[in-house]
């Protein structure tokens, strides 16, 4: 069975195809150079950008796997959450294939492709697990029982960890996207003890998490900060923070559940720091730990893909039809439901 998995959620483009081999074939554009100006994504440039790149990047995946269009079981997308403007390039253009060549449509939940991921990799986490999802907008903990089957255990209640890494970078001066920046420049920090931040709500019960305190910290400390080494040795003590309060919850929520594996998923996950944490929580605890590959991390079709098929294969999903939404928690998923026809 062969998938297409088309991803505009935001601002990337991506096309890919996940078959009985595995993945066949995946294909990237970034928009960061585009939005680099503006400091941030301007969504009517994002949307524009995807209706050009989508379909020669469909064109490609389809080359390097060997297929044309009727030699696929289904097209896959990215339904939400997003830009309502750049979700709605790729559902028509999915919707245009399907129709054209008779194929069921897969909308895909941006945030379950994520949780799934690491499924791309060899070896590949086994249900149950715990993930910690850290993408853009979202910081989850979550008990993953199977394709559908999700549990929050725990959310931001205030900024995601990923808009904490960006607006703590633009305060320091980095350029977009900001959080790749400043785990770069902390790189050269911890020399100095000058600052060290609050890991915020570990010191209560709870699964919960909050980081726009950590921003105001740093705004609070910037005035002091009166050299590059001062800079390097805020963003060090800022990454520590962060870091150190995903670890503190990822261990709590082991404990909870009883659950021996954790995933780590979404564009934080790439982050040197935080992998390396968890890798010493994983090596005290005798767990077993995975990451996706740091290009799987951030958004792709080939997670998009995989989720579309892995919903293809169990059944499908409850929305047979087009539709995207901005908005959609993923508590709202359905496990998939075996097809009568």
């Amino acid at each position: 069975m062969n998938i297409l998995g088309i991803e505009t959620s935001c601002d990337e483009t991506a096309a890919a195809i996940y078959g009985p081999a595995g993945l066949a074939a995946h294909a990237l554009h970034s928009q960061i150079a585009l939005h680099a100006e503006y400091g941030g994504v301007v969504p009517e440039l994002a949307s524009r950008d995807h209706v050009s790149r989508i379909n020669p990047l469909i064109r490609e995946v389809l080359a390097q796997a060997g297929l044309r269009p009727s030699d696929l079981d289904g097209v896959a997308y990215t339904a939400g959450p997003g830009l309502i403007g750049a979700l709605m390039v790729g559902a028509s253009v999915a919707a245009g294939i399907a129709t054209a060549h008779g194929l069921p449509l897969i909308p895909v939940h941006h945030m379950e492709a994520h949780l799934l991921a690491p499924m791309l990799e060899d070896p590949r986490p086994e249900f149950p697990f715990l993930a910690l999802l850290v993408s853009g907008g979202h910081t989850l903990l979550v008990d993953v029982q199977g394709v559908g089957r999700y549990e929050i255990l725990g959310e931001s209640l205030d900024d995601a960890v990923g808009e904490a890494f960006d607006k703590t970078a633009k305060l320091l001066g980095l350029p977009y996207p900001g959080g790749p920046h400043l785990a770069r420049l902390a790189e050269g920090g911890g020399a100095s003890k000058a600052w060290r931040f609050p890991r915020p709500m570990t010191d209560r019960p709870g699964l919960e998490f909050s980081f726009s305190g950590l921003k105001t910290a740093v705004l609070t400390a910037l005035p002091k900060a009166r050299n590059e080494q001062d800079r390097a040795d805020l963003a060090w003590a800022f990454q520590e923070a962060v870091t150190d309060t995903l670890a503190i919850k990822c261990a709590r929520a082991l404990e909870q559940t009883g659950l021996e594996q954790l995933v780590v998923a979404g564009g934080v996950g790439a982050n040197k720091r935080l992998r390396e944490k968890l890798g010493e929580l994983a090596r005290r605890q005798g767990l077993r730990l995975y990451f996706p590959r740091h290009e799987f991390c951030t958004d792709n079709a080939a997670m998009i893909a995989y989720a579309g098929w892995a919903r293809r294969s169990e059944g499908r999903l409850p929305h047979g039809k087009l539709f995207t939404t901005p908005r959609w928690a993923i508590s709202e998923l359905q496990p998939p439901t075996p097809a009568t026809a």
